[in-house]
């Protein structure tokens, strides 16, 4: 499982990456991919349907156009193509009260079998 340490990770398993233009990119993490199983529909898995939460305050300003054709990117590579929306977040402040990587999986290791 990966934790890529150039992320913020939430409790409700998303992450989020602060790009270049200062907007943010945002998923669901690798751990909540696995979790869910095969994704069939964003977002529907075989095993369940789930909420994808917004981490930070802001406006959508792009979605994954590629994700409703090959959800299958979201379980493939999820911190990269597999990204789902595109922020343009309001206060950056509440980028600190995300977690890091270690903190991140520290959780996931908690919560783990």
């Amino acid at each position: 499982m990966e934790f890529p340490d150039n992320l913020k990770y939430t409790r409700t398993h998303e992450w989020v990456r602060v790009e270049e233009d200062g907007t943010v990119l945002m998923g669901v993490t690798d751990y909540a991919q696995d979790a869910m199983g095969d994704l069939v529909y964003i977002v529907e898995s075989v095993k369940a349907v789930q909420d994808v939460y917004a981490p930070l305050t802001g406006r959508v300003t792009e979605v994954n156009d590629e994700l409703p054709n090959s959800p299958e990117v979201v379980n493939q590579d999820p911190y990269g193509d597999g990204w789902m929306v595109r922020l343009e977040i309001e206060a950056k402040d509440e980028l600190e009260e995300l977690m890091g990587a270690a903190e991140y999986k520290e959780m996931v290791d908690d919560i783990s079998p």
